[in-house]
């Protein structure tokens, strides 16, 4: 079975969602390109902390962290039409907490998970059918001088561009770890230690591999690193994502790079903005301008299919935000605000 194609300018997306308040699970939604409206925000999945979610390359399947009673796992969907209608396949948990990342391997054949509670990574190989198996297991060490680090809190587990490695962020410790898959366990390769006490979150890879680009929840920046196809990462940039003269809480959250990249974004709780930065012929970043979410505590963000649209996400005013991107500029023109979206935290679209 082949993935659904997008057809005209309806552009599908998923909304990962906290369940504490009147959120029911996973959403999903409509982008009118046409219109350059968000529309049909609705339940596609009833869920509980659904918090982060994945799409599958092909458009087959989604893989949304959940929470089921005292167990956190996560739970395997199908995707039924081009419409974005999920059928789940099963779940996998385990005691303790939910995790609040995924990511999924290009051939749907693994599925890794980062856990900010358990201090674990996991590692879900998949069946054919799209349905889980049960995880493996890698458990971290360390601590920050930050009153948040007292233990690791793995924020992020993903694959490099050519995903021979898993990449962990761990805010906990202030640490960038690769581990290899190898058979059924994460095997450690390297870790690179960031400044102590910037809480590193998320990252995102520049498209050509040699570059990642990560954005710290403590200290509000965004580290530039290089990157080697070996595993290994150098810092060689630190930059603010917040004014100079802010004094409020802010804390860091998603960072998205375009698929030309030639422009970082990068979001902030607190100051309520979208950090916009430029790529330089060295790739270190040079900053334009903050964007005003136009709700409270942006959780993530995300570039449409097209690129010509960026949607934010505002977790405490349970509200998504519409904005046009100037593609030769970088910059941000907001369409739409108040779309509701209760308690909503991850967006993802289908791929074209």
């Amino acid at each position: 079975m082949k993935g659904f194609e997008i057809m005209g300018k309806q552009y599908t997306g998923y909304i990962g969602s906290y369940t504490k308040k009147e959120s029911k699970g996973v959403y999903r939604f409509t982008l009118d390109t046409d219109e350059k409206k968000l529309k049909n925000v609705e339940v596609a999945a009833p869920l509980d902390n659904p918090t982060y979610l994945t799409v599958t390359k092909d458009n087959r399947f989604v893989y949304a962290v959940s929470k089921e009673g005292n167990k956190g796992g996560i739970t395997a969907f199908e995707i039924t039409d081009s419409n974005g209608t999920l059928k789940k396949l099963n779940s996998q948990a385990s005691d303790g907490s939910a995790p609040c990342h995924v990511s999924v391997k290009s051939d749907n054949s693994l599925v890794v998970t980062a856990n900010y509670h358990t201090k674990q990574v996991e590692a879900h190989k998949t069946n054919q059918d799209g349905s889980l198996q049960s995880a493996k297991a890698v458990e971290q060490e360390g601590d920050g001088p930050h009153e948040r680090q007292e233990k690791p809190h793995l924020h992020f587990a993903g694959f490099t561009p050519d995903e021979q490695f898993v990449i962990v962020v761990d805010l906990g410790s202030d640490t960038i770890t690769t581990y290899l898959p190898n058979a059924d366990q994460l095997e450690k390769v390297s870790v690179l230690h960031t400044k102590p006490g910037s809480g590193p979150r998320h990252l995102a890879f520049q498209p050509n591999g040699n570059y990642a680009y990560v954005m710290t929840e403590l200290s509000n920046e965004v580290i530039v690193l290089e990157y080697n196809n070996e595993g290994t990462f150098k810092e060689i940039q630190y930059i603010t994502t917040l004014p100079e003269n802010y004094a409020e809480i802010s804390q860091g959250s998603a960072i998205h790079i375009s698929s030309d990249g030639r422009f970082v974004y990068a979001g902030n709780r607190g100051h309520n903005s979208i950090a916009v930065y430029r790529v330089m012929e060295d790739f270190t970043v040079e900053f334009i301008e903050w964007t005003d979410t136009e709700g409270d505590w942006p959780r993530d963000f995300v570039l449409d299919p097209s690129e010509q649209f960026i949607v934010a996400s505002n977790q405490e005013s349970g509200n998504l935000t519409l904005f046009e991107r100037d593609q030769e500029k970088g910059t941000l023109t907001l369409l739409q605000k108040d779309v509701k979206a209760p308690e909503a935290v991850c967006l993802k679209f289908l791929h074209e």
